[in-house]
């Protein structure tokens, strides 16, 4: 069966499935497979559970009833998101970035939705999977889209771009991630670099913080001048305001107006800042804007302020990598709370940078007034071996402590990259 064949079946069921145990009455499941699953297996559960299709790859479902074998169930829901983009026709903006896509995404959905009706990724999902997803999930009556868009390895942002077909792009930062791939961080560039090459290719149009010198060179690269659509904190009249023992979360100026984020983190600015000169480009008045960034309410381990009955949590542990561990940890650092303490967990996929990177870390954090430190995995073990720091293996050794020691009456920064689960020592503190 053809991809516009399976589209006219799609419009009648509109609500795409890849996990078998997420399947709702009339929903179309993917088997997808991957290196420990084959969701091939599922597919006449999935049918039993009320999926009205299944689209898989199984040669042996060929024949059975409302099965759609195709040879590549991925690459089938790839190309049908992309088939699916083109018949709505509507535009794509894509963000990706070492740092601060999600929170970039999350504050540019809230700015542009003062105006359209716009779909965008859920959560993070921001791979080859969950791109596609993102794109079938537009409805008809959607006229704009913003799309997260992450990367591991060369070659992946411009398989995204393919599919997306962005008319619009940002990337937010370039640093210190998934060192084990790239390198260094030109090798990053490199890799998010593919989202300037495709939207230059394609008369795109590109969205560039001239603040942050490598990306402005990337885009000069790139594009002709006319496409690149250039911002700056001088341009758009922003100026942080500094926090106090009342407000420790992020405040600027914005045009005369007062913003009182949600945010911790003076680095969230330039998140901020895209939000703002993106809504701006597209005739959002500056109120909106500014009501927009300061309703958003961070969550999911992201920037996050938690207060629970002992203690005041920063809560930054969705994922961690040199760049932002050093500027959450600045930021922590010239905070003026009392009675700081830090739980940090190991920095992952650095490959040979790791025990550097890690080591430079253990430095910043000696030089700072910060005693009290917990560091979780093996690669802040080893760095911290010579230190008064309290190491542990994993979290759950470091939960252990937490239920030894009482922590009250803390200010505790957390972060640490998502393959730690930093996230499940919150309820012990």
């Amino acid at each position: 069966m053809k991809i516009p064949d399976i589209y006219e079946i799609f419009k009648k069921y509109p609500n795409i499935i890849t996990d078998s145990r997420e399947i709702m009455p009339d929903s179309i499941f993917v088997a997808l497979k991957g290196d420990n699953f084959d969701g091939n297996k599922f597919v006449d559960s999935a049918l039993e559970k009320g999926a009205a299709y299944a689209i898989a790859d199984d040669k042996s479902l060929a024949g059975k009833e409302n099965i759609i074998v195709t040879d590549d169930a991925l690459k089938t829901l790839q190309e049908l998101a992309a088939y699916h983009r083109k018949k709505l026709g509507l535009p794509v903006l894509a963000i990706t970035g070492s740092n601060g896509k999600t929170t970039t995404k999350e504050l540019v959905h809230r700015t542009l939705s003062k105006k359209f009706n716009v779909a965008v990724t859920e959560g993070n999902l921001n791979n080859h999977i969950g791109v596609p997803k993102t794109l079938l999930n537009m409805k008809p009556d959607s006229d704009f889209a913003v799309v997260e868009m992450g990367t591991g390895n060369f070659g992946e942002i411009e398989t995204l771009c393919e599919i997306a077909n962005p008319d619009f792009g940002l990337i937010t930062s370039v640093g210190k991630a998934h060192l084990e791939s790239f390198k260094n961080v030109e090798g990053v560039a490199k890799a998010k670099g593919e989202l300037f090459e495709f939207l230059a290719a394609n008369s795109g149009k590109i969205f560039v913080n001239k603040d942050i010198d490598i990306i402005s060179e990337m885009a000069a690269k790139f594009a002709d001048k006319k496409n690149i659509i250039e911002y700056s904190r001088h341009d758009c009249e922003i100026k942080i305001l500094p926090t106090d023992d009342k407000n420790d979360c992020l405040q600027f100026m914005f045009s005369e107006i007062k913003v009182c984020t949600k945010l911790i983190g003076q680095f969230n600015i330039d998140n901020a800042l895209a939000a703002i000169a993106i809504s701006k480009y597209f005739n959002i008045s500056d109120l909106d804007i500014a009501d927009a960034i300061a309703s958003y309410i961070p969550e999911n381990n992201r920037s996050q302020k938690i207060k629970t009955r002992q203690n005041i949590l920063y809560m930054d542990a969705y994922n961690a990598n040199p760049t932002s561990m050093q500027a959450s940890l600045k930021n922590f650092i010239d905070q003026a709370a009392a009675n700081k303490m830090l739980i940090l967990g190991d920095m992952l996929e650095l490959g040979i940078s790791s025990e550097n990177e890690h080591q430079n870390i253990i430095k910043i954090i000696t030089e700072s007034n910060i005693s009290d430190v917990l560091l979780v995995g093996n690669c802040f073990s080893k760095a911290a071996h010579n230190t008064k720091f309290v190491c542990f293996k994993n979290v759950d050794d470091c939960i252990k402590y937490l239920c030894e020691h009482k922590i009250e009456n803390r200010t505790v920064l957390i972060k640490g990259s998502h393959g730690i689960h930093l996230e499940k020592a919150v309820k012990y503190l």
